[in-house]
């Protein structure tokens, strides 16, 4: 899951066309859309969708529509009224390069563009009407009130406050975890797979969800901001509970890998070659960044 060069491409073909009256609305939406990272859930919507039967050409709008709404969902969370961190990916982050309210139009625009891209016409050509409603709901649900953004006012008001683990694993299943189970369960929309199969995938989506919050956790104390490409120790810094400061380091990895193999075991619903998502959660386990 290494091969991005096409989801680049796609990416940045979806920007809208530049003019001098909104110049820099789109500098700033593609400043952060092209500023490197994982793609993540754009590949794990992919290869969900291949698995399934389904193709790359097909799939590809919902992808880079999920990665429109990660990528805005980190502008915000870089803002001075959020987390207000100085780096991102390696890079100063929107703010620092366009200032505060440029940010808050750009990461806004990416949002919207997301839902464009889901309804396009060249997303309604390759996978048809109803998968694209399908779609468009379903990042609606996921990045909404009872998703992502109800995880970010979650993770906001637990600051500078003792909250139990099981807190903190509603807000990361909303906050890391709803973005993880779309970018799966719309690959197999894309493809057409049966409930069975949108299932297994869910399954697979939620443990490495949180497995993933969980190394980012560790990795927060463990690691440097020369790897991560961010600050480290903010977490302490802003006074947060985390999963290492309540559970600790060892117990961390022990769950990790409890939920790695989880999602490993739930690929088992799925016939095709499904070595490259069990790799892909072995890696999100042992990632260094």
């Amino acid at each position: 899951m290494n091969d991005t060069s096409r989801i680049e491409k796609e990416l940045v073909s979806y920007l809208p066309q530049e003019n001098e009256y909104i110049k820099t609305l789109v500098d700033s939406m593609r400043y952060s859309l092209t500023a490197g990272g994982k793609r993540v859930r754009p590949m794990l919507a992919i290869e969900f969708s291949k698995l399934c039967g389904g193709n790359e050409e097909a799939v590809m709008p919902f992808a880079c529509a999920l990665e429109m709404i990660h990528t805005y969902s980190l502008i915000h969370d870089d803002l001075p009224c959020m987390d207000n961190d100085d780096l991102r990916r390696g890079k100063p982050t929107n703010h620092k390069v366009f200032g505060e309210a440029a940010a808050l139009l750009g990461g806004s625009g990416l949002l919207t563009l997301a839902f464009e891209t889901v309804l396009s016409e060249k997303a309604v050509k390759l996978n048809g009407y109803e998968k694209c409603v399908k779609a468009g709901r379903l990042l609606s649900e996921c990045a909404g009130v009872n998703g992502m953004l109800g995880g970010q006012i979650i993770d906001l008001e637990s600051e500078n406050k003792q909250v139990p683990v099981e807190h903190l694993r509603v807000m990361d299943d909303k906050k890391t975890g709803a973005l993880i189970k779309a970018a799966c369960i719309l690959g197999c929309i894309s493809a057409g797979a049966d409930e069975e199969k949108i299932k297994a995938a869910e399954i697979y989506a939620e443990n490495i969800g949180i497995a993933f919050q969980i190394v980012d956790d560790m990795l927060d104390v463990i690691s440097d901001t020369q790897t991560l490409g961010k600050p480290i120790g903010s977490d302490k810094e802003n006074n947060k509970s985390t999963y290492v400061s309540l559970l600790g380091i060892d117990e961390c990895r022990r769950i990790s890998a409890e939920l790695t193999d989880k999602a490993v075991n739930s690929l088992s619903a799925f016939d095709g070659d499904t070595s490259v998502l069990s790799d892909f959660a072995i890696y999100l386990r042992d990632r260094t960044k």
